[in-house]
């Protein structure tokens, strides 16, 4: 038998035993290294996950944005900064990774520009005019978003004065390394057929993590132009009003953001909320917020205002009263399942957890799961139902809010109290399955009492609540996989009140995300598309044509959303 080692033959010298003995010895000590290894990575990773979390935890407080605004101003104000001496600040306040603060001032009034390069040629240059930009100023103070985490970028402004010449001064700034595991550059799946798909950017509105969670900005090329830490959960929508732009920061704050990057406002959802899914402002520029209330066995059933002058929380909707009846014929069951009264997880049953999860705790009823909500001009709402698959329009959301009509499956309301609210169906095409972020379109062309709804159908049958209800035998199309469906679809209605009917004017299929995800019609006529647990982000034109489709890496399982925002008059002219 062939020693291990070698020929036995050098066993046989005490130089061949001592090479032996100093053999085993390290293995040994490769063995137990390499045994001991993977928990304490581990331990070092959980260690530099708790101190990011912390660190981002202090940047989400009034103190930190106070100081962060003082220390700025006083640094650059201890010189004089013009375009040949241009004043820097990479991510002052904390929320922007490459955010590039930028003052400096001229003798004579100008215009700016900025376009971004790298020497990496994976990243393609990155042009814009900065909020202000276009309008003739002698004070020039803006933030620079469109710098790639960790690479060294040059920033060349172009200044304009009036009588048309033009300088540029360029900047060099070694950017921070990303804080997150994100892409720098999405995969593409599928290269853009040259349409112009514009110059605004994707917002990543919740790729769940158990340890970082961050909102991610991505341009027409897959390219990342921003990253900004969130304390947890998901940033679900971008709002703004009033120079500012709302987004949720956890299950608990929803904060406003000026344009550079300072977080101004902190607005609570009180000690009995807590916020999922979706918000929108209301004509006063308060906030009204999907919502549930944790001192009740059922959840994501409350819409609640936050007043974003006082921060005074208001009960608009208890739609477990609104829907009474039905609520109690249902299951006492969560997306996870038939739900129990107790969980030893604390995660899942104590609502305070960074990583407590309303869509599947095991000990609260998820009967009707909210997951959009519209504000209409009205005072009406428009919200959407994930475990009905039903869209519900309520009258006087602020007031005195009741039922005026809802779009669901006639079968799936028989026998109910408010079947009589469902519109007509004009012809004959299925319902929706779970259906995610409905959105309202107005459509000036169209006769009053008439308006489109779209939406993302995720086309999956599945109520936990509802155990007696067969999804397949109602919809032959419907997907009853969560993880083998064949497709999902986007789906637009035009509804008629006046007629009291709706129906499709327009269908076509898309990646299968049985859950989560997103569309929005685009302002090129382009539509965007978020199957959120394949991480797949298309835009379609609107035949259904796949113009351009790049691949995300989902960290945990879902990315929530993706819309696109110009931020025109925020981060942008």
């Amino acid at each position: 038998m062939k020693s291990p080692f070698g020929p036995q033959s050098v066993l046989r010298t005490p130089k061949g035993r001592k090479w032996l003995i100093a053999s085993v010895a390290v293995l040994v000590v490769v063995g137990l290294v390499a045994g001991l290894w993977s928990p304490v990575s581990t331990a070092v990773a959980a260690k530099r996950v708790e101190l990011l979390n912390d660190r981002i935890a202090r940047i989400y407080t009034s103190s930190y944005q106070t100081k962060a605004q003082k220390d700025l101003v006083s640094d650059r104000d201890s010189k004089t900064h013009d375009e040949d001496s241009i004043y820097t600040s990479e991510n002052p306040y904390g929320t922007s990774t490459s955010g590039l603060y930028v003052y400096f001032t001229t003798k004579r009034a100008a215009k700016v520009t900025y376009r971004v390069s790298t020497t990496n040629t994976d990243y393609p240059d990155y042009a814009a005019t900065p909020k202000g930009g276009d309008s003739y100023s002698t004070k020039h103070e803006f933030q620079a978003v469109g710098l790639v985490p960790g690479e060294t970028n040059t920033v060349t402004l172009t200044i304009t004065y009036r009588n048309g010449e033009s300088i540029t001064r360029t900047i060099t700034q070694k950017s921070s390394d990303k804080l997150g595991p994100e892409e720098s550059r999405l995969t593409s799946t599928k290269a853009n057929s040259g349409q112009n798909l514009g110059n605004g950017l994707y917002a990543i509105l919740g790729n769940d993590s158990d340890e970082q969670d961050y909102l991610f900005y991505y341009d027409t090329h897959g390219v990342l132009r921003a990253e900004i830490p969130i304390l947890y959960y998901r940033a679900h929508r971008l709002l703004f009003n009033d120079g500012l732009m709302y987004f949720s920061a956890s299950t608990r704050y929803i904060v406003g953001m000026n344009s550079l990057g300072r977080i101004v406002k902190f607005l609570y959802t009180g000690d009995n909320y807590i916020l999922h899914h979706d918000y929108a402002l209301d004509s006063d520029g308060n906030l009204v917020v999907l919502a549930t209330d944790t001192r009740r066995k059922t959840i994501q059933d409350a819409i609640i205002r936050i007043d974003t002058t006082t921060g005074k929380v208001t009960l608009l909707a208890d739609m477990a009263k609104i829907y009474k009846s039905y609520m109690n014929s249902t299951a006492f069951a969560s997306m996870s399942g038939k739900a129990t009264s107790s969980s030893s997880n604390s995660d899942t049953t104590n609502d305070k957890s960074r990583h407590y999860n309303a869509d599947s705790t095991p000990t609260k009823k998820d009967w009707l799961h909210l997951n959009t909500i519209q504000l209409l001009p009205d005072g009406s709402a428009i919200v959407s139902s994930r475990e009905t698959s039903t869209a519900i329009k309520l009258d006087n959301i602020e007031s005195d809010p009741t039922i005026d009509y809802m779009i669901g499956e006639k079968s799936f309301w028989k026998n109910t109290d408010y079947a009589k609210y469902l519109l007509t169906k004009i012809g004959d095409s299925y319902g929706t399955g779970g259906q995610h972020t409905i959105t309202y379109d107005p459509d000036s062309s169209l006769p009053d009492g008439q308006y489109y709804l779209y939406m993302f159908d995720n086309n999956y049958g599945l109520s936990n609540t509802r155990p007696d209800y067969d999804w397949k035998a109602h919809n032959a199309d419907i997907q009853t996989s969560f993880t083998k469906g064949t497709h999902s679809k986007y789906l637009k209605y035009l509804v008629d009140e006046k007629a009291g009917t709706y129906k499709l004017v327009k269908s076509f299929n898309v990646p299968y995300s049985p859950i989560v995800s997103s569309v929005q019609e685009l302002s090129n006529g382009t539509i965007l598309v978020d199957s959120g647990t394949k991480g797949i982000i298309g835009v379609y034109d609107t035949d259904g044509n796949l113009i351009s489709q790049w691949k995300m890496t989902v960290i945990k399982n879902i990315i929530y959303r993706v819309y696109q925002y110009d931020f025109s008059g925020f981060y942008f002219a």
